[in-house]
């Protein structure tokens, strides 16, 4: 089972968030606390109540240990960027960029989660359809379009020297045939 928090609109770079998630992610939800306590990076502080608010919704809403609890799951996504304008000489505007962070914290006990099943899907489970060749993944077509583009060269190549071979008899026995003929004329 698990349990999340998310702190939306902190004003920390994603780019900054990201380094001190990747300190914690798969770590035990103790040992991850510690880390972030002692972090020198200033976004540790929203990243570390995020993953106190993960742990009070695990022990408070789902009951689940708190000793045992790992993150298993932690990641930013970028929010916002307010932009804003600084003078600059000559007339100029620089513009400042001002991000802002979805910091995301999943914990989890390491139970997995038993499905809730609905009865009308319980009654009457699906028949699998039969696969049609469309639907076959691009990787394992493209290996068969290969062999099929070989095998239709090779068929292209033997038909050329079969052409070829039957234009060679043909002139052989052209010349076979009238061979004699020319010698008939030239001795009388």
């Amino acid at each position: 089972m698990e349990a999340r928090a998310q702190a939306r609109y902190v004003r920390v770079t994603p780019m900054k968030a990201r380094r001190v998630i990747d300190l914690i992610r798969g770590m035990n939800a103790a040992d991850a606390q510690a880390v972030l306590k002692f972090a020198p990076q200033a976004a540790s502080e929203p990243i570390g109540k995020v993953l106190d608010s993960a742990i009070a919704n695990a022990a408070n809403n789902h009951a689940m240990d708190v000793r045992a609890l790992v993150v298993s799951a932690a990641f930013v996504d970028e929010g916002p960027t307010m932009k804003r304008i600084r003078p600059r000489a000559q007339g100029r505007a620089y513009r400042i960029r001002k991000r802002s962070s979805h910091i995301t914290v999943i914990v989890s006990d390491g139970v997995p989660e038993v499905p809730v099943v609905k009865a009308a899907a319980k009654a009457a489970p699906k028949a699998a359809a039969p696969k049609k060749p469309a639907e076959t993944a691009p990787a394992e077509a493209a290996p068969a379009k290969k062999a099929a583009a070989k095998k239709a060269s090779t068929t292209a190549a033997s038909m050329a020297t079969t052409t070829a071979a039957k234009k060679a008899t043909t002139a052989s026995k052209a010349t076979t045939a009238t061979a004699p003929a020319d010698d008939a004329e030239s001795k009388g």
